[in-house]
């Protein structure tokens, strides 16, 4: 799992720039014996057979990341940005950055205030951080929009922010976007023991892979044929909730409500009988590719659980052992007739 989190950790994918971290994931699969199937807007599809076909249980995370889009090229060579999801501008201030050209280049940049400087600006501590005054400098010598734009970036390019990921010895993962891609590594945590172990499920299960959860609509399409959806997403941290690190979170209600009674109790009932730290909070400020499945009218029962993770859409940090714990949640709920 910590492999190949470091992996996906390090492919840049903002949401709608999925193709090269969905080439990884599809490799992946391949390895451990399973075919990956496309949908129409890029969201892969695992298929586990299992003992009965009259429950098909999904199972989804998200790839796709907090980013950004290339707004417009300013007269001083540099780049106005629109955020792509949703993050504070302050938690990507003075964060280095890549620029993907739509014809495959990659320029590397900084994003910064239009006042960097206390030795230059007075106002610089009390700028407000908002889009309108948030840019990048390009480590490139320009100093014109004609200078840039010869170089082939343009408006709509995709910008994606250095992850700084670090797996550390004491079992702490600390990187931007472990939401979600925490989530990922134990789905595949999962796929693996299946694979390794050669079990059979007790109902047919289907991975989903999502691409578009940050804007909101990663799994509103599901295949017909699924009965029940878990979101696999991480757990938020602070105020009056009581997941931390080290734990699975079981969400019972974010902002789009309670999620399935059933579900989420077999969940919460999982967790203690297999002796794992796990917390149940309540998350209003939070969505989930459940949620847009919901949303997008489809007709699935629905839960949502995962790793804690401190700092979420900033600089994120989680434990090895809430990665485990989730992986082991869903081995043990996937088992269960």
């Amino acid at each position: 799992m910590l492999e190949l989190l470091e992996t996906l950790l390090l492919t840049p994918s903002p949401s709608g720039y999925c193709h090269h971290i969905m080439s990884k994931v599809e490799a992946e699969a391949g390895k451990l014996g399973f075919v990956m199937t496309y949908t129409n807007k890029g969201n892969g599809i695992i298929t586990v057979p299992g003992l009965n076909q009259d429950r098909v249980i999904g199972l989804s995370a998200h790839v796709d990341t907090l980013g950004a889009m290339v707004r417009s090229i300013k007269e001083t060579g540099k780049l106005r940005f629109t955020p792509v999801g949703g993050y504070m501008m302050g938690a990507i201030e003075n964060e280095y950055c890549q620029i993907h050209t739509r014809d495959g280049r990659v320029y590397d940049g900084t994003i910064l205030t239009t006042k960097p400087s206390v030795h230059v600006f007075t106002d610089a501590r009390e700028l407000k951080r908002e889009e309108a005054v948030m840019e990048i400098r390009l480590d490139e010598p320009v100093t014109s929009k004609a200078e840039v734009e010869r170089l082939g970036i343009g408006v709509g390019d995709f910008v994606s922010f250095d992850p700084r990921a670090q797996i550390k010895a004491n079992g702490f993962v600390k990187s931007r976007h472990l939401d979600d891609k925490a989530s990922v590594a134990a789905l595949f945590g999962l796929l693996e023991l299946i694979a390794r172990e050669r079990l059979v499920p007790q109902h047919t299960l289907k991975f989903v892979i999502t691409t578009y959860e940050e804007v909101g609509h990663g799994a509103a399409y599901l295949p017909d044929d699924m009965t029940e959806l878990i979101a696999v997403d991480m757990g938020a941290i602070g105020d009056d909730l009581s997941c931390t690190e080290f734990d699975v979170s079981i969400c019972a209600k974010d902002s789009s409500g309670p999620y399935d009674y059933g579900m989420t109790s077999k969940l919460i009932e999982l967790a203690k009988r297999e002796g794992l730290s796990y917390a149940v909070d309540i998350y209003p400020q939070y969505g989930s590719d459940a949620s847009a499945a919901l949303r997008g009218g489809q007709n699935i029962r629905a839960a949502l659980v995962g790793p804690g993770v401190h700092s979420s859409h900033g600089m994120e940090r989680t434990h090895v052992q809430a990665i485990e714990h989730t992986a082991a949640l869903l081995a043990a709920y996937i088992m269960e007739p």
